[in-house]
């Protein structure tokens, strides 16, 4: 055994850690979850909860962490899944370390802190914490979304559940938008939303990715609005996603080049040189105050070719 002798190196200069926490048994009726920053049980989650409660043990209890609400009511900031396994494992009661944490913003700072090195929080889960702390890449992102209709879900969500403009791709996404900033990203995300493609599924990784690639080689490509959107409604976005995956494994290769390379390939065909370098309008930018989604279609032919846009659930 070795005791814990912290050195001169490492300590801090100075420390704010607030004041002490209080330990206390609560009962669990009285602690609630806030949705906002933390997911369903449900899936895999509800297994780990099955499997903890059928080997319930005092002894692997952590306790959970929480905040007072008001009307006698606490906040789960981390232990919802062991909370729900005591209480399945036929317990009313667990141990608490009470924190004092006033705000939503401080709660969800406190469930980034502690939950942001487990596996046992999502990127998506984490994102939205982040963007209730008003991160600025967080709120960038969202902002992002919003303009492209995009929906980023909170936690996993299998395809066959999901509604089109829906994506589970948040570190995908958070790459693109520092490497190729929020001109492109937007454009390679109405590429899916405002076009024939945006279906359940679409928006997977791969898929971003190869559209952000594809984008941010061609300018006038990525800037010839409308014009764009009528090539992607000649492209079976789902479908070369598939191929290029399936080819990708074959050669050994990275399955987004494979895409990209693929959709370069077919815009050729498709988009004639006039097309390409006489945009029909260019779409708006992120800096711009936007009064309708950015690059939608609005003529009555149009309405009648596509017709009304997918009503996320």
């Amino acid at each position: 055994m070795q005791a814990i002798v912290p050195t001169e190196r490492q300590r801090p200069r100075s420390v704010a850690a607030g004041s002490l926490p209080v330990l206390q048994w609560l009962s669990i009726s009285d602690l609630v979850v806030d949705q906002t920053v933390r997911r369903p049980i449900a899936g895999n989650a509800r297994r780990h909860v099955d499997r903890i409660a059928q080997t319930f043990s005092w002894s692997c209890f952590a306790t959970v962490i929480v905040t007072p609400l008001e009307g006698g009511k606490f906040a789960i900031i981390d232990g919802q899944r062991r909370t729900a396994a005591a209480a399945l494992a036929g317990f009313d009661k667990v141990p608490c370390q009470i924190i004092s944490v006033c705000s939503r913003e401080q709660r969800a700072v406190a469930f980034k802190a502690l939950n942001g090195s487990t596996t046992a929080a999502s990127r998506m889960t984490l994102h939205a914490a982040a963007v209730a702390i008003s991160d600025p890449l967080a709120v960038r992102l969202a902002d992002a979304c919003a303009r492209a209709q995009v929906e980023l879900l909170r936690y996993p969500v299998p395809i066959d559940r999901q509604a089109a403009g829906q994506t589970m791709a948040v570190g995908t996404l958070l790459r693109c938008l520092r490497r190729y900033g929020e001109e492109t990203l937007i454009t390679a995300l109405q590429c899916v939303t405002q076009t024939i493609n945006n279906k359940p599924g679409v928006l997977s990784a791969r898929t971003i990715k190869a559209l952000c690639s594809v984008l941010a080689s061609d300018a006038a490509l990525r800037d010839s609005g409308i014009a764009l959107l009528e090539i992607f409604d000649r492209i079976d976005l789902k479908g070369l996603a598939e191929q290029s995956a399936s080819d990708a494994a074959a050669k050994r290769m990275n399955s987004a080049q494979v895409m990209a390379d693929r959709l370069r390939l077919q815009i050729g065909r498709l988009g004639s040189s006039k097309t390409r370098l006489a945009p029909t309008r260019k779409l708006e930018t992120p800096r711009e105050k936007i009064r309708r989604p950015i690059g939608l279609r609005s003529s009555a032919a149009d309405k009648a070719r596509h017709g009304p846009p997918d009503r996320k659930s």
